[in-house]
């Protein structure tokens, strides 16, 4: 592991980036984890607990409503998103992937320090429903 910045030493999830594929913002190039639970979440839209679509037309009221799902998912089996360890995120316009950022600094800054888990970012010419504008999915582990 030669040439590999630990980010957060001492515990069973290890973020790294390695020199040769540079630092990002907001992510983690790699993520080691010693796991004893691995925890998959379904891709969360921006539908509430009713099942009805916050933010037809709005990114951010979507995204915002996305992280809650995270959250709830992550919650209802005993994690944060300290544990999440890797992200799909699909859009459905890469011009709000400020919008998204913000969005995502702002779930990951609910834990100390900051999670970075591996993300994957795509954008998809449509989501499982029309109006959706973002999904994303997840996986955490349990150390």
């Amino acid at each position: 592991m030669r040439g590999f910045v630990t980010i957060d030493k001492g515990s069973a999830i290890h973020r790294l980036n390695p020199p040769d594929l540079g630092a990002p913002s907001g992510y983690s190039q790699v993520v080691d984890v010693k796991a004893s639970r691995l925890i998959f979440i379904a891709g969360q839209t921006a539908l509430d607990r009713d099942g009805v679509l916050v933010g037809k037309g709005d990114f951010i009221a979507q995204a915002n409503q996305v992280f809650r799902n995270l959250n709830a998912a992550l919650q209802a089996v005993g994690c944060d998103a300290s544990h999440l360890v890797k992200m799909t995120v699909f859009l459905r316009d890469m011009g709000n992937l400020g919008a998204y950022r913000e969005s995502r600094n702002r779930f990951f800054a609910t834990t100390t320090p900051p999670a970075a888990p591996a993300v994957t970012l795509v954008e998809v010419s449509k989501l499982y429903g029309e109006d959706f504008l973002i999904e994303i999915e997840g996986i955490a582990v349990v150390v």
